[in-house]
């Protein structure tokens, strides 16, 4: 269709822009970053068993180094997305991907708890310059609605499908090699989106962006990180005024971060965003839907691993039904939404995680695997319906020269409510765990290192007598399964209420029509 040569009448839809050539290859090349993160994020819960017993990290420790990386992340996404609008999206991609590489190096020797978590919060700097990039480029890419809801729900597949890569690779991995291999995974994968994408990729930015406010970028991180910091130490320790005090110096930064930008001319992020009730409300939808999951999904490998005795490989392959549904339901989404409406995918999605979670709470150890493969399946359909979605209207919401600073928001909300997931959900699983009780003759230095984690109960009863160690192993992971089940119905919980609220903010939503008709 050619673009019009005579100003459209008031009432008719925008000219049509000319579909990029080779956009379905870029987006293959835009594909290989998500898979490069989600590879990353899904490797390192395999890997757990391995680093609890190499580093030998104390169960705060331990979710430190599952959480930093989405803490870190988190402060830096918003300050991202808006640098990529300002120096150029492709710029901050290939650049990102280069130190994503060479950070997961880092990652891979690293020596000691504290070397990991620092290693862990340098591939978050890096990482907060992926994603933001790579769904902006997309907003930029694929002009026709139709189009670009299809390219969201590949682009969210392979997020799924790097979900389900991941473990079996790590698995694999694992079985042959230490566990800093899962890591190096990151390099050819880091080397093929550099190589391909400098030459496929269009550069796309903010043609007046003004300049990029330092002050907001250091209150955003601030903020973001010191309150999320408080919340993880609160639930852990309790609410001390050194903690509270964190808190209100993270709350305070928000705060003076947002005024900051009602009066910039230029602001770091645009708050009117916002007012767009269905953007507004499809973050708020992907923070409280990760929060919710994120506790459950981290703790999932140590499950079928120490609980189940089943080995890294097939681990990887239990949780595949997962990404199964995933990336089916992503591919599906946008048409679904347009046959039905925003409000029920969102929400329906939702609701299905919500009950599949539910079911969970019946969880054993001893729970056949069909049961669990069946709640996992409908967990990733959910998800995937409803992360496909919200991700279209929330880029949908907003001109396309601002899509660095919307898609840096939505994945904000994504990795906040990650890093909130594992602290809330996981302090809950971590506290019950440590209540067990541990049978008469076992050392006390043997139950101290019981009770830091679940990968030191199970070292701690290979040095003891087989039925003294038998007993504690089967305590410890009794009230590890018991943690497991608590946290799943507090997820429950939270996704059943989201799945409420998105149905009455969705209200009259609805995703763009293709020009094509």
């Amino acid at each position: 269709m050619s673009a019009r040569t005579a100003g459209p009448a008031p009432d008719a839809p925008a000219p049509v822009e000319t579909p990029r050539p080779g956009r379905w290859l870029a987006l293959a090349v835009l594909a290989l970053a998500v898979l490069l993160v989600a590879v990353d994020a899904t490797v390192l819960g395999l890997a757990t068993p391995f680093l609890s017993e190499d580093l030998r990290p104390s169960g705060t420790q331990l979710l430190w180094i599952g959480d930093v990386y989405s803490f870190v992340i988190a402060g830096l996404l918003v300050s991202m997305g808006s640098l990529g609008d300002r120096v150029g999206r492709k710029k901050l991609l290939l650049t990102g991907a280069v130190a994503f590489g060479a950070v997961s190096v880092l990652n891979a020797y690293a020596s000691s708890p504290e070397m990991m978590i620092a290693a862990r919060a340098l591939l978050g700097v890096a990482g907060a310059t992926l994603m933001p990039s790579t769904l902006a480029l997309i907003r930029n890419i694929f002009h026709d609605p139709k189009e670009r809801s299809l390219a969201i729900g590949i682009w969210g597949a392979m997020a799924s499908a790097g979900a389900a890569v991941g473990p079996v690779v790590g698995g694999f991995l694992l079985e042959n090699y230490w566990w800093g291999s899962v890591f190096l995974i990151n390099l050819p994968v880091m080397a093929v989106l550099v190589l391909v994408g400098a030459k496929l990729l269009p550069e796309s930015k903010d043609p007046a962006p003004g300049p990029w406010d330092l002050p907001s970028v250091l209150l955003s991180m601030v903020g973001i990180i010191t309150l999320v910091y408080a919340i993880k130490e609160g639930a852990t320790n309790g609410f001390a005024w050194p903690v509270a005090l964190t808190a209100v110096v993270g709350a305070g930064s928000l705060v003076w971060f947002v005024r900051r930008q009602l009066t910039l001319p230029s602001p770091l992020l645009d708050m009117r965003l916002f007012h767009h009730r269905g953007f507004s409300a499809a973050v708020l939808a992907d923070l409280l839907t990760v929060l919710g999951l994120s506790g459950m999904v981290f703790f999932l490998s140590q499950f079928l691993q120490l609980v189940q005795d089943r080995s890294p490989l097939e681990a990887g392959l239990a949780e595949l039904p997962a990404a199964v549904g995933a990336v089916t339901a992503g591919l599906l989404a946008g048409q679904a939404a347009r046959r039905w409406s925003v409000r029920s995918v969102v929400a329906g999605g939702l609701a299905a995680i919500g009950l599949a979670l539910a079911a969970l709470v019946a969880l054993g150890a001893d729970t056949a695997y069909p049961v669990l493969g069946a709640a996992l399946l409908v967990v990733g359909i959910g998800a995937g319906f409803s992360f496909t979605v919200t991700a279209d209207v929330i880029l949908s919401s907003v001109p396309k020269e601002h899509a660095g600073a919307a898609s840096a928001v939505s994945e904000t909300a994504y990795e906040l409510g990650a890093a909130l997931g594992i602290a809330l959900l996981g302090t809950i699983v971590t506290g019950v765990y440590r209540g067990f009780t541990v049978p008469a003759g076992v050392p006390a230095g043997a139950a101290g290192d019981a009770r830091e984690s679940l990968g030191g109960a199970v070292e701690s009863a290979a040095t003891l007598p087989a039925d003294t160690g038998a007993a504690l192993l089967g305590s410890a992971q009794d009230a590890f399964v018991e943690g497991l089940r608590i946290a799943s119905g507090v997820g429950a919980l939270v996704l059943l209420v989201t799945a409420v609220a998105a149905w009455f903010l969705l209200r009259g939503q609805r995703l763009e029509e293709g020009y094509g008709g």
